[in-house]
């Protein structure tokens, strides 16, 4: 049984190589990420992630496994920014409250699909315009959903968290194991991050 990674993102890489799971092949989804008109963050991440899914060649016996990350503030869906300027909007919008973040986690066999997601609740601190600065000036919001990496430098700006971190960084590990399982994969446990 062979595993797919649909997904260009080396924190998914990293976050299975916690738990044993080493991805046959990665091979990232080309597919159009618009939001639809209305539509609200939890349909949104589970459309993603399935039609990521869809979009990857893979033979009938491949796992081909999928995920998107969604960053919410009420129903606003909140992407990877587009420019300096989106990124600082996003900070100031996350700044001294609460969102969300949810990821959407599919698996596919052939034409079999299973998908499930998260929600965690994450609260950002009061940022000052010198910290958005900073962090702004250090490239790390680049290419993240909402404008920062928990993982990373941001993780001074988060004094709360409520549910998966894992979730968090770009994928929910313990549901993303048991999809694996329940789809007859090995995991072994055994962590190569070590």
């Amino acid at each position: 049984m062979n595993l797919i990674l649909g997904s260009a993102s080396p924190r998914r890489l990293d976050l299975l190589a916690q738990i044993g799971v080493i991805a046959d092949k990665v091979i990232a989804a080309d597919i159009d990420e618009t939001p639809r008109i209305g539509e609200r963050p939890r349909p949104y991440a589970d459309r993603m992630a399935i039609s990521k899914s869809k979009a990857i060649k893979s033979t009938q016996k491949d796992l081909v496994l999928t995920a998107d990350t969604v960053v919410s503030a009420g129903i606003r869906i909140l992407g990877k920014p587009e420019s300096e300027a989106q990124a600082v909007e996003f900070l100031n919008l996350l700044s001294g409250r609460r969102h969300r973040v949810t990821t959407a986690v599919s698996l596919r066999i052939g034409d079999q699909i299973w998908s499930r997601n998260i929600t965690t609740k994450v609260k950002m601190k009061n940022l000052s315009d010198i910290e958005i600065s900073a962090y702004i000036r250090s490239q790390e919001w680049k290419g993240k959903a909402g404008g920062y990496a928990i993982q990373g430098i941001a993780s001074a700006f988060i004094p709360f968290i409520s549910g998966s971190y894992s979730n968090v960084v770009g994928l929910p590990l313990t549901e993303t194991a048991n999809l694996l399982i329940g789809a007859g994969y090995n995991i072994s446990y055994e962590s190569s991050a070590i």
